[in-house]
């Protein structure tokens, strides 16, 4: 894996961790930030040796959203260069929600403006209950646009027009409440707690958890009912047929352990 300068990536017992590692300014990511993301992510994505990634801050905080001095100096370009460090940002955000790996957000410290996109884009997100949550865009004068179709996605339309419109800041609990995380955690019982999700993820067929977001992606975002119709038959024909689908079962009907799960 390459070296990057914003964050790191962590490779243990088939979990991948990417930290956003700009401590100095609570993990606040500019233009390198977002392309090293995605470098990472895209380069991860067929791995063999990654069942699922993890996506935290460094030292205090998850992310402060972004580096308010990269974008005062884009601000002061063309529109057409606006533009374009625009496109970059949303495709971070969809890179990380197109991941072929389960993803999962782990939250503390502060998670402010566009850092809710990240999370909102993972699979799953976790949080400790004095973690600090805001979409504050509103109050420098501007709009949470490439966040909002996944912030959007979790939360609900009038949810986000709560959140989103008076910018206001809310804790572990209350952004549980909205459904902006999956769940919120004491501190010290947050890190056994996503830890029994990756055990649960570690049962599943890596190939399989796959083929379930791209089913959930395509049924969600592009397909109507009766388009679903024909292809849902047809995916899980497919996958009935495919190698890890047929361990699956055998496995199951002999009482064994698949043979994608590792020895404990």
């Amino acid at each position: 894996m390459k070296p990057y300068q914003t964050i790191q990536l962590e490779i243990t017992n088939s979990i991948g961790t990417l930290w956003l590692n700009r401590p100095e300014v609570h993990n606040a990511f500019n233009k390198l930030m977002l392309e090293e993301i995605i470098d990472c992510i895209e380069t991860m994505n067929f791995s063999k040796d990654i069942i699922c990634l993890i996506i935290r801050g460094r030292d205090k905080s998850f992310c402060a959203g972004v580096d308010l001095n990269w974008m005062r100096d884009v601000a002061k370009n063309s529109y057409e260069i606006n533009y374009e460090e625009s496109l970059n940002l949303s495709k971070c955000f969809y890179t990380i929600y197109t991941c072929r790996k389960p993803t999962i957000a782990i939250v503390h410290g502060v998670s402010l403006g566009g850092a809710n996109g990240i999370l909102a884009a993972c699979d799953m997100a976790y949080c400790s209950d004095d973690a600090t949550f805001s979409l504050s865009e509103v109050k420098i004068g501007i709009v949470p646009a490439c966040i909002s179709p996944y912030v959007i996605k979790r939360v609900g339309e009038f949810g986000m027009r709560d959140l989103m419109l008076t910018g206001k800041r809310i804790k572990g609990k209350e952004a549980e409440q909205y459904k902006l995380v999956n769940k919120s955690l004491p501190t010290d019982e947050l890190e056994a707690y996503v830890q029994s999700v990756i055990e649960h993820l570690k049962t599943s067929g890596p190939e399989a958890m796959s083929q379930c977001k791209n089913l959930i992606f395509e049924v969600a975002n592009k397909l109507s009912l009766e388009e679903a119709y024909e292809y849902t038959a047809k995916m899980i024909a497919e996958i009935r047929a495919s190698a890890e689908g047929q361990e699956g079962m055998a496995a199951f009907l002999e009482k064994r352990k698949p043979n994608w799960v590792k020895p404990s």
